[in-house]
């Protein structure tokens, strides 16, 4: 028993591990996207696009076997921490 759950331990560890390099370099996509919106004087959110992620998330979820809720509270998460560094961005530029 201890084997086993000392096995799915490292699985979750290195899981975990994946999903940070990966939202490290998700967010460093996007701080170039914030500069470009800023250089081009863009809003920082885009609503629209947001929807669209957010259902196209959705169905992922759904085609994973994930919760879609769980999906939505996560991209959401993560699109309310980008529109925060945008709108920085946006005002370091003005200033």
């Amino acid at each position: 028993m201890d084997d086993q759950l000392s096995r799915f331990r490292q699985s979750i560890d290195n899981i975990d591990a994946a999903l940070v390099y990966m939202l490290a370099e998700r967010f460093k996509v996007t701080k170039a996207v914030g500069e470009l919106k800023a250089t081009m004087d863009l809003p920082p959110a885009d609503p629209d696009r947001e929807a669209r992620q957010i259902e196209r998330l959705r169905r992922l979820a759904r085609e994973a076997d994930l919760d879609p809720e769980f999906s939505e509270k996560f991209l959401r998460f993560i699109i309310d921490e980008v529109i925060r560094h945008h709108e920085k961005v946006k005002r370091e530029k003005e200033a």
